[in-house]
């Protein structure tokens, strides 16, 4: 394929593809600066197939990096902004990167300790551009246009390798989903190293649509550009959703173009889905990770409202089946696409365990497919609790105790009882001038739950562990300080 930037600017030179708070760019003028920034990049020692850790925030030179490097055909290997310096200097050592681009916007106080090659976006600014420097003309569909870290069952987190070919394909399977349009533009407020925010990056020069960059999870200027600006799609999780509904202005809806919400992987309340309704904002739920390059089924306009709380069909290019099906008629998700990632870094026999025999990859996630072949996710197979003979599916509860009024986000783990036995805990935040006791919350478990799905214990913490994407870390709370109410 040719080189997606350069073919973009040639198509449509004077179309919006980029627009900051207090700025717009064309293609046109986004390939002009991108091809600057890329030649000054190879000045500073930078060729094809280099490794090359990025370390950006959701700011404008970051964009701009990120086309770089593909210009120059060098891997990037994305860091989180968000990880600690054990962390990401275990990252670092397992990829190797020739140079580690950083953002003069980012906090990199956790990168200060770790050796190597660091590069800030200011000073290759300061380089002169190089002569002999050219763009590379064509994407080969094999190779690696990003590596992203994930956790992985090796309790280590694992680079998952993704090629041209996968976004393409990613990309094709959305539009055939959502009809993407010339008019579309896509709010890009997910954090640009994960794969859910990068992917926009992608579709921008795939549809040729305009994107809308937000540095960070800024719930006032993001209602603001969804309310008064012409933008059409919005990537959020769930309790990103949630976030932006509670301050969405009294009486404001937004605007006119507004096509939906695309909603990532996780669970999604019903009291939420109430809300959106109410608002008149569509919500499509979507399913997919890290290794599937995004999302490989979501909900389609159509399906919306006869199907709340699934997470659509499979793409055309998608196939997704349910196995070891369980007493609950629930089994393991497991999916076979060309968008499936072509490997992990240095963990080749992890990568082929993940494949059954036949090629279908194991997501690891539980669910069922209902008679119309519509996904419906129950959770991830690690977060199950099994209390004896039955199985307790910890976001089913969770999303029904946010309809409690005062608690402002729950979590539920299980813990080992007598006999072995798992049983369910909540770990809750309150709102300040909230009065909930155990109780309370147990009685209305009792009155809205199985027996054996009520929690034996409410533990109150100050805030939870989260991802960038506002995900809690389960796997984190046992360590924290709670008071039993």
């Amino acid at each position: 394929m040719e080189n997606w930037l350069v073919k973009r600017a040639k198509l449509n030179p004077n179309k919006i593809a980029l627009i900051l708070e207090h700025a717009d760019f064309t293609f046109g003028e986004l390939n002009s600066t991108v091809q600057l920034f890329a030649s000054k990049l190879f000045t500073s020692g930078i060729r094809k197939n280099d490794p090359v850790a990025l370390f950006s925030d959701n700011c404008f030179n970051g964009y701009v990096a990120i086309l770089a490097l593909q210009q120059l055909g060098a891997r990037t290997i994305f860091l989180d902004t968000e990880l600690s310096e054990k962390t990401l200097n275990y990252q670092i050592n397992d990829c190797h990167p020739k140079t580690i681009l950083i953002s003069d916007s980012a906090n990199d106080k956790e990168l200060k300790n770790i050796p190597g090659n660091k590069l800030l976006m200011s000073e290759v600014l300061s380089l002169e551009p190089a002569k002999d420097y050219h763009f590379i003309s064509e994407f080969n569909s094999s190779q690696i246009a990003s590596i992203f870290y994930t956790p992985s069952a090796d309790h280590n987190d694992t680079g998952v390798m993704l090629t041209y070919g996968n976004y393409f394909y990613s990309a094709m399977g959305t539009t055939l989903n959502l009809g993407i349009n010339r008019q579309d533009a896509w709010v890009l407020t997910l954090p640009i190293f994960n794969v859910p925010g990068f992917s926009i990056i992608m579709r921008s020069l795939i549809y040729g649509i305009g994107v809308y960059l937000i540095d960070g999870f800024d719930i006032e200027q993001i209602n603001k550009v969804l309310i008064n600006e012409r933008a059409t799609i919005i990537s959020l999780t769930p309790p990103l959703l949630r976030a932006l509904l509670n301050t969405l202005p009294q009486g404001k809806k937004y605007n006119d173009n507004f096509r939906c919400v695309f909603l990532g992987t996780g669970l999604i309340d019903n009291w939420t889905l109430l809300r959106c309704n109410m608002l008149e904002i569509p919500v499509l739920h979507s399913y997919g990770m890290t290794e599937t390059t995004s999302n490989i089924s979501a909900l389609s306009f159509n399906d919306a409202e006869i199907k709340a709380g699934s997470c659509g069909q499979p793409f055309f290019t998608e196939q997704i089946r349910i196995t070891n099906i369980n007493q609950d008629n629930i089994g393991s998700i497991e999916v076979k696409s060309p968008t499936i990632a072509i490997g992990y870094l240095n963990k080749r026999p992890l990568y082929l365990s993940r494949f059954t025999k036949d090629g279908f990859f194991k997501t690891g996630d539980v669910g069922y497919l209902d008679d119309d072949n519509f996904l419906y996710l129950k959770g991830r197979q690690a977060d199950l609790i099994y209390s004896g003979d039955k199985i307790i599916y910890p976001e089913e509860i969770e999303n029904i105790y946010r309809s409690v009024n005062g608690i402002l986000d729950i979590c539920i783990v299980g813990i080992t009882g007598p006999g072995k036995k798992q049983l369910p805990v909540a770990y809750l935040t309150v709102k300040d001038n909230a009065f909930l006791t155990g109780a309370d919350l147990k009685e209305f478990g009792q009155h809205n739950l199985v027996n054996y799905q009520v929690p034996i214990e409410y533990r109150l913490i100050s805030e939870f562990p989260k991802t960038t994407g506002g995900k809690i870390m389960r796997n984190r709370l046992f360590n924290l300080k709670y008071k039993l109410i």
